[in-house]
């Protein structure tokens, strides 16, 4: 009896560690994540990555994602979990263009 009660008390130690370990992965706030952007985009720009084309146009979709969440946050009373879902979507997709771009072997010639 003994055996089987450390036993169930060792798999419930080892749930409550995962849980709270699962808890506590840091999340990145949008502006933290505005800010990795901004600096993905500015290290393609130096290693060549990035042709001036690319760069203006994922700066374009950088300040349209700013635009629609300083819109959302203004609107209401306050910023609701569906419209920092909306948010971070734009961010995920951002985050998929600068990778694509700095990925696709198209180089900006350098002197």
């Amino acid at each position: 009896m003994r055996t089987i009660l450390s036993i169930s008390f060792g798999v419930l130690l080892c749930l409550a560690f995962a849980v709270s370990d699962a808890s506590a992965q840091r999340r990145y706030s949008i502006n933290e994540r505005q800010q990795n952007q901004r600096e993905r985009i500015a290290g393609g720009i130096r290693s060549g990555e990035l042709t001036a084309r690319e760069t203006g146009r994922l700066a374009r979709e950088q300040a349209q994602v700013y635009r629609m969440e300083r819109r959302l946050r203004a609107s209401g009373d306050e910023f609701t979990r569906r419209e920092r879902l909306r948010v971070q979507h734009q961010l995920n997709q951002s985050s998929r263009h600068i990778y694509r771009q700095k990925h696709d072997r198209q180089d900006y010639p350098r002197p």
